[in-house]
Order: structure tokens, then C-alpha cells, then sequence
């Protein structure tokens, strides 16, 4: 396969309220073919989101605005362009856009089209059929700020169990439960 694919670099910018920095990241192949609808899902999944049902945009050079039109019922901004159709070619070399995932926890991101085209073959292994992230760093905060099983935002974060260390889980790995205990 040629090096026809687009590389195209995300980084979290803010999301709740809060700014990042460092900004993590991650860099998807994606091939111009692809809808800017397709590059949404394949973003929100690679930045750990599991809550889709927000409605979300693109804004690219110009002010112009993608996102799937459905979701607005009829209320999209003007001039907005139909995520479901809009390809990816319409991107340039070096060009920058952003990314908002949720309009109202406003993740939003910085996305920035690399100067040389990439082949999926040597960056990925394969044709994904899809946009895929090949490259990542920094820790991703979870969509909706828990950090337990059960956060509510106003509880107390759960104490360690007694035993410490890893000795609450079942004895399946090395270090686990009370394997190797005597």
C-alpha cells in the first residue's frame, strides 16, 4: 500500500473545566476516504470514552462546522457540514482544526494534519478499514471525573483493604491474594 493515508495528531486540550497540560495525545492513521464521523468515534474511543451519546464537533479552517446533522434535529449551526458525509480529504497538509466531544463537558482537542502522508501497512501492521491511533502518551481522565467504581463526585475515596498491597484479589498471578504466603 502507498503512503496515501493522512497522519493526524490529537491532543487534549480541556475538558470539564480543566486544562491540560501536558496535553496528552494520540496519533491516528486515517485514510481521506474516511468521514469526519468515523475520525470522531475512533477518537472518542482511543481517549477512553464509553458514554457516546454527546453530541459532538468538528471546527475546521474558516469557521466551518462538521458534525452528524441527526443529532441536531434541525438545530445545527448554519453552515454546519454533515459529519456522516464529509471525508477527510478535505484536509490539508499541516492544517489544524478542533475536536469538541460533548458540548456540554466540552473535551475539547487540538487535531493536526502532519505534512507527510503515511502507509497503515508500515504504521500499523494492516488496514484498519477505519481511522487508528498508532501512537499515544499521557494519562487520559476519565469522561466524567470518577475514580472509583460507585463515584458519585461527593464520597470519600474508599479505604485500602487491610491487607494492603495486592492481597485482596484472588491468587490468579504471582503477588496476588495470599499466594505464596505461608
Amino acid at each position: 500500500m502507498a503512503r496515501t493515508w493522512l497522519s493526524i495528531r490529537v491532543e487534549l486540550v480541556a475538558g470539564q473545566g480543566e486544562d491540560f497540560w501536558p496535553r496528552p495525545g494520540r496519533v491516528f492513521a486515517a485514510a481521506r476516504s474516511h468521514s469526519f464521523a468515523q475520525l470522531a468515534e475512533s477518537i472518542d474511543v482511543a481517549f477512553g470514552r464509553w458514554d457516546m451519546a454527546h453530541l459532538h464537533m468538528f471546527t475546521l479552517a474558516g469557521e466551518t462546522g462538521v458534525s452528524p446533522l441527526e443529532w441536531w434535529d434541525g438545530e445545527a449551526p448554519e453552515g454546519t457540514l454533515d459529519g456522516r458525509s464529509t471525508k477527510l480529504s478535505r484536509l490539508a497538509a499541516g492544517e489544524q482544526f478542533a475536536y469538541v466531544f460533548d458540548l456540554g463537558d466540552n473535551w475539547t482537542h487540538l487535531c493536526t494534519v502532519a505534512d507527510e502522508r503515511i502507509d497503515p501497512l508500515t504504521e500499523l501492521g494492516m488496514d484498519p478499514g477505519r481511522p487508528a491511533p498508532y501512537w499515544g502518551w499521557g494519562t487520559l481522565p476519565d469522561q466524567y471525573a470518577r475514580r472509583w467504581n460507585g463515584d458519585d463526585g461527593e464520597s470519600r475515596m474508599p479505604k485500602r483493604p487491610a491487607r494492603g498491597g495486592l492481597g485482596d484479589l484472588p491468587p490468579l498471578l504471582p503477588g496476588w491474594g495470599d499466594r505464596g504466603r505461608g
